[in-house]
C-alpha cells in the first residue's frame, strides 16, 4: 500500500483499471454496450460457438475500453478543450440518439420553417411581453414587502404566496376561462402573457427583494446624508448595485419562462409547441416535430444562456471599478 501511495502513477493506473472493471460490469448488467454497438456485434455469438452472455461481455468490455480511452485523453487536454470535447461527444450522442427514431428528414425540412417564422416567433413574442411585465410587477411587490406599511406588506405577501402556490396551467385556465365569467373576455395570447406575468412576476419578486436586501444599509445612510430622497436612493444607488445579484436569477427566470410558455398552446395559441403538435398529426410524425420543437428550445436556451453571461460579465466588471 505505502509503495502504491508513493508512486502516483501505480494510482492512476489502478484508478483506470477500476473505471474499466465497473463500466464494463455496468454496460454487461444493463445490455448498453450490445445496443451501442449494434449490427456490428449481432455476429459476435456465432463467433463466439454461440453464448450470447459472451458476445454480451466482449461489447461491454470494448464500450468501456473506448470510454476510459477518451477519459485519459481528456484530462490530458487544457480546461477550454476539455469543455469543446465534451460538448462535441455528449451533442453527438443526443443526436445519434435521435437519428436512431428513423426520423422522416423530409418531414422536417417541410415543416422547420412555419415552426421557426410562426412557433419561435410567437414564443419569444409572449415570453419577452411577460417578463418585462414580470420584472415591473417582482419590482412593485419587493418595494412593498420591504416597506414599513403593513397594508403593502399584506398585500404583496398575499399575491406571492398565492401566485406561487398555483399550478402555471391552472392560473391560464382560470384567466382565460374564468374571466369571461365576470364580462371581461380575453384572448388566448391576452391570457397566456396575463398568467406568465403573474405567475413569475411572485417568484421574481423575491428574486428583487433579496437583491435589495443584499446591499449593506450604510449605503441608504450615506444617500441621505449627501440630500438624495428615498426614491432617489432606490433608483439611482440600491437598485445599480442590487442589479449583481438580480440578474442571474432572473436570467434563469427568463429561460425557465421561455419553456413554460409552452402551456399556452393548451388554450390555443399558435406557438411552437402547439404548431409541433399539430403539424405532427397531419402525417403522424409526432416525434419529428416533438424532437424537433426540443432542439429549438435548446437553441434559444443557449442563445439566452449566452446574453445572460455577457450581461453577468458587465456588471461584475462595474463592480470592480
Amino acid at each position: 500500500m505505502g509503495a502504491i501511495i508513493l508512486r502516483p502513477g501505480l494510482l492512476k493506473g489502478a484508478g483506470v483499471g477500476l473505471a474499466l472493471v465497473l463500466l464494463t460490469a455496468l454496460l454487461y448488467a444493463t445490455g448498453l454496450g450490445t445496443v451501442w454497438l449494434g449490427e456490428r456485434i449481432a455476429a459476435l455469438p456465432v463467433a463466439l460457438g454461440g453464448h450470447p452472455s459472451a458476445a454480451r461481455f466482449l461489447a461491454a468490455a470494448l464500450v468501456a475500453g473506448l470510454l476510459v480511452l477518451n477519459g485519459v485523453a481528456l484530462v490530458r487536454l487544457p480546461r477550454h478543450q476539455q469543455v469543446v470535447l465534451i460538448w462535441a461527444e455528449l451533442g453527438a450522442l443526443v443526436l445519434a440518439f435521435f437519428y436512431s427514431f428513423d426520423l422522416s428528414f423530409a418531414f422536417i425540412a417541410r415543416k422547420i420553417g412555419f415552426l421557426i417564422t410562426q412557433g419561435v416567433a410567437t414564443t419569444l413574442l409572449i415570453s419577452a411581453a411577460a417578463i418585462v411585465i414580470a420584472s415591473v410587477i417582482a419590482m412593485v411587490g419587493a418595494i412593498a414587502k420591504l416597506s414599513q406599511s403593513g397594508i403593502a406588506y399584506g398585500l404583496a405577501s398575499f399575491y406571492t404566496s398565492l401566485f406561487r402556490g398555483l399550478p402555471l396551467l391552472m392560473q391560464i385556465y382560470i384567466i382565460y376561462l374564468g374571466l369571461p365569467q365576470l364580462g371581461y373576455v380575453v384572448g388566448p395570447v391576452t391570457a397566456g402573457i396575463a398568467a406568465l406575468s403573474l405567475c413569475y412576476g411572485a417568484y421574481m419578486t423575491e428574486i428583487f427583494r433579496a437583491g435589495i436586501e443584499s446591499i449593506a444599509g450604510g449605503q441608504s445612510e450615506a444617500a441621505t446624508a449627501l440630500g438624495l430622497s428615498p426614491r432617489q436612493t432606490m433608483w439611482l444607488i440600491v437598485l445599480p448595485q442590487a442589479m449583481r445579484v438580480i440578474i442571474p436569477p432572473t436570467g434563469n427566470q427568463f429561460i425557465a419562462m421561455l419553456k413554460d410558455s409552452s402551456l399556452v398552446s393548451v388554450v390555443g395559441v399558435w406557438e411552437l409547441m402547439y404548431l409541433a403538435r399539430t403539424q405532427g398529426q397531419t402525417e403522424f410524425r409526432h416525434i419529428e416535430m416533438l424532437i424537433t420543437a426540443s432542439m429549438i428550445y435548446w437553441l434559444l436556451s443557449m442563445v439566452l444562456e449566452y446574453a445572460q453571461a455577457r450581461l453577468e460579465r458587465r456588471f461584475a466588471r462595474s463592480g470592480r471599478r
